[in-house]
């Protein structure tokens, strides 16, 4: 067994990639609001992520606004599935 990814083992940040599976890309208002933190605590944990490729975020405008947009990578979406595993793997004997 392989250990946890420590890149996504905070709580926030593995709420952040789970949510990010659903969809092809979401903002960051949406994002923040989804997890309640504030915005410099979620641009933290997006920078975390970008760090290590497991995201990847994008700036534009919608509806007359800018804002950013957040994805979920390739590598991000292994590196999830790997964590889970493992998490599953160890409550597995948990009754």
């Amino acid at each position: 067994m392989t250990g946890l990814d420590s890149c996504i083992q905070a709580p926030a940040r593995l709420k952040l990639m789970t949510i990010l599976t659903a969809v092809s890309e979401a903002e960051f208002s949406t994002l923040r609001d989804s997890l309640d933190v504030s915005d410099s605590v979620l641009s933290k944990h997006v920078a975390a992520l970008v760090t290590v490729a497991y995201v990847k975020s994008r700036k534009g405008v919608h509806l007359g606004h800018r804002t950013t947009w957040i994805s979920l990578t390739t590598k991000g979406r292994k590196a999830l599935s790997a964590h889970v595993a493992v998490l599953r793997e160890l409550i597995a004997g948990v009754e």
